[in-house]
Parts: structure tokens; sequence; C-alpha cells
């Protein structure tokens, strides 16, 4: 058997056989149908294209938007061998087996461009393997990602391939997709004659998310429920709804996309938009999240974005977790809906988050600061003879209930005096704001005294 024949033909399913996705793979960058930032005429893929001289590269973007045909069009456009592996099954040994392989290539002036899908998913070891061959050239790679390679790619493998970012197709270009199949006599549906408006194969469209494999193999099953009149097929609105049902737009808890929709969740109740706060918390339970992660998340905004501004978002958000766990998922998602909209409409501040971080840094700055001996407690006669606790004065016997005068304000002696909390106007933070002020004044009036 010829190793160095076209990989496309060893084990490629039989064209009636595979899926509808498979048979209409584009051959080419003109079938090609998205990221024309990319491949439209004189972007970088088109060119390498053009110029048959390939560079390293990873291509980032979710599934189903043509990264492996990416990789096959610039091979063939190339005169390149392409060699495929998967970092999922792939290890060491099959990377020095394709290593091999491009050897023997090099031999028959072939060059060997190797795809390796996944390639976040491969370790240190096995992209230190594969990292010297990238550098002399005799493998040229592309490899490809659902997640950012700059937190999962070796940065000295990075430094040796241009990232391209391909983003998922948009409604029209996914319509363009489902027409071309329908259309295809040949690979596609096109010889069964199926006619579908375009408002069913927009619901297709938004089902897939972006994923044109996914609409093509929801477009595929679809035509299996097929009604028939007098002019042939037609795919109507109700079967395609019928095979959609209740998909959910999944998604990996190590995925970058999953972390994405909690960053969105919480800026959206960080800037007091409610609907757009409730429209990610749907997207992320319905995807497949935890709803854990959303109550935690609103336990940190309570705190770190509301504060003192509504000094209920707290035990509200605690109230609803415990609200959760006690009545289950249905019902306890409408008490995180109910947290979220109130962290969301409630005034904020982010004072606290402010002030524990000034406190933080401060004492990083002084770590051998004592505590003033009048706060400290004394248990034995010794401490006590030592002046521990003297001159503390209790607060629920002073007037209004405060120690009035700056030389009992418990901060650390030899210190520079240092306000870390200072509330907002927001909310009752205007109120502690308020209190604050009027100790004060308090403070003033009895250091004068003194």
């Amino acid at each position: 058997m010829d190793l160095f024949a076209d990989d496309a033909s060893r084990g490629a399913p039989h064209p009636d056989s595979a899926p509808l996705a498979y048979r209409l793979r584009p051959r080419t960058l003109d079938d090609y149908i998205g990221q024309q930032a990319l491949v439209g005429p004189g972007k970088p893929l088109r060119r390498m294209a053009e110029t048959a001289s390939v560079r390293s590269m990873i291509l980032w973007g979710p599934p189903g938007v043509g990264k492996t045909t990416l990789a096959e069009i610039l091979a063939e456009a190339s005169g390149a061998r392409l060699e495929q592996l998967s970092a999922v099954m792939a290890g060491v040994k099959e990377i020095r087996a394709a290593v091999e392989r491009a050897r023997e290539g090099q031999m028959r002036d072939r060059r060997t461009l190797l795809f390796l899908d996944e390639i976040h998913r491969l370790n240190k070891s096995q992209q230190d393997a594969l990292l010297p061959h990238v550098e002399s050239g005799l493998l040229t790679l592309i490899g490809a990602t659902t997640e950012n390679p700059s937190f999962e790619v070796n940065s000295a493998l990075l430094s040796r391939a241009r990232v391209y970012v391909l983003k998922a197709l948009d409604e029209s270009e996914l319509i363009t997709v489902l027409k071309r199949a329908l259309g295809n006599e040949t690979l596609g549906l096109g010889q069964r004659n199926i006619r579908a408006s375009d408002e069913t194969l927009s619901i297709l469209a938004r089902a897939a998310s972006g994923d044109a494999r996914r609409a093509l193999g929801l477009l595929e099953t679809a035509c299996d429920f097929v009604k028939r009149d007098e002019h042939g097929e037609i795919l109507d609105r109700d079967a395609v709804i019928e095979v959609i049902g209740h998909q959910a737009a999944a998604f990996d808890k190590q995925g970058e996309h999953y972390y994405d929709v909690l960053s969105a969740i919480h800026k959206s109740v960080r800037s007091s938009r409610p609907d757009a706060a409730l429209l990610y918390v749907a997207q992320f339970i319905s995807g497949g999240g935890d709803p854990l992660d959303v109550v935690r998340r609103l336990a940190a905004i309570a705190s770190e974005d509301v504060g003192n501004a509504d000094p209920r978002a707290l035990p509200l958000v605690i109230a609803a977790w415990d609200a959760y766990l006690r009545l289950g998922d249905y019902e306890g998602q409408r008490a995180i809906a109910h947290a979220v909209i109130h962290l969301a409409v409630a005034p904020k501040s982010n004072r606290i988050d402010q002030a524990w971080s000034q406190a933080k840094a401060f004492v990083a700055q002084h770590p051998d600061l004592e505590v003033p001996v009048y706060l400290r407690n004394a248990p034995t006669k010794l401490m006590s003879s030592l002046g521990y606790g003297d001159g503390y004065r209790y607060a629920h016997s002073e007037p209004n209930g405060y120690p009035a005068g700056t030389h009992h304000d418990c901060w650390p002696p030899n210190l520079p005096k240092t306000r870390f909390y200072d509330p907002s106007d927001y909310g009752q933070e205007k109120r502690f704001q308020q209190m604050q002020a009027w100790r004060e004044e308090l403070d003033r009036q009895a250091d004068g005294e003194s």
C-alpha cells in the first residue's frame, strides 16, 4: 500500500452512506462558506492557497465552522501530503510515527502538513515531541482547537504558529449551506427535489448555533419526515420543530464558553441590566451549566458589586441558594432568578471590594504591625500587670454607644492612619456615609475637649 496516497481517499465512507455534512465538505476556497476575513480575496489563507506556501498555524474557533475543511483545502492547494491526528487519541508514539512518515515523504520531495485536531488536549510532553519538527520545517502544523490557545498550548509551540480566529457562522451563512444541500443533486438532497421555505431553514439555522455540521445533520434528519404533495416533497416548519425538540446548546464545563457566559451574567448584573442577566442565566442553565455555579457567582456579586448599597443582597442570595437545595432544580431556578433580578436592580457599590483590597495591600506593606495594648485581652495576672486592656472603653457604656476621640480609634500605634472604607452615595450606603460623618464630628468634639 502506498503510504503517500491521498489521505482523504483512505478509509473514507462511500459518498452515499456518509453523513450529509461529510459529503458536502467544500474542496476549494471558492466553495467555502464563512470566514471571509481569512479566506476572502487577498486574505491570509487565500494567499497561502494561491501561492502554495502554507505556514504553521492554529485555527481557533467553535465546532462546525470548517477547521478540518480548511486544512484539507490548504494541503490540496499546496501539494502537501495531509497527515491527520486527533489529540484525543494520539500520544507521543503516534506523533513519532507521523514524523517518520514525514521524513519518508521529505525524501520524495513531498511536504507533510500535519492537521492536529483538538490540539489543546495534548499534554506538555506530547507538545514537546512535536516542537523540534515544526521548528525544522519537517512538519507544517495546522492545529485546531475550540479553546483559547494562549491558555492551552505551550508558549514555545505557540510562538512558531500563527493563530487564526474562526467565527461561528451567522444565520444567513447557515441558510446558504442548507440551500446548497437541498440543491446539490450529486452529493446532497437535490435529487429528491425537497422544498423548504426560508422560515423553515431559518429555524434550522438558529437551532444549529453557528455550527454548519450540526445544521446539516438536523436537515438530514428532518428530511426523513417530509410531507408529499402534488409537486413533490416539502419540509415544513412542524417537522423541523419536532426534530429539533428541546435540544440545548450544551457546553463543556472546562471550556471557555462556559466561563464566558458566567462572565456575561456577572457583568450584566453589575451593569444593572436584569433582562440581559436573565438571558445569560437561562443560556447557562439550558446549556447544561450547574445552577449552583450561578448562585456562587451571585454571592460574589452581592459583596463585590452591590455591597452595603443594599445590605439585603447577600442574605437574599444565600436564601436563594438554600431554596434551590430545598426545592429542587425546577422550582429552585425561580429562586435563582429572584436573586438575579434583585442584584441587577439594586443600587451598586464596589466600596467593600476596594476597602478589602486596600486593607490587604496595607498589611502586606506592614507585616509587623502591633495591636494597641488597650485592645488586648488580659486573661492572666501577668498580662494585666503589663497593662493589657488598660484604657479600653466599652462602647455600650459610652454616650451614643460610641467611644469618641481619635485616641481610641483602635488603630495600631506608629502607623499612618488610612481610610479603607469610604461609603458611596448610593442606597443604604449613603446612610452609612452620614453615620461615619456624624461619628467623625463626635471625634473632633472629643479631641477638642481633651
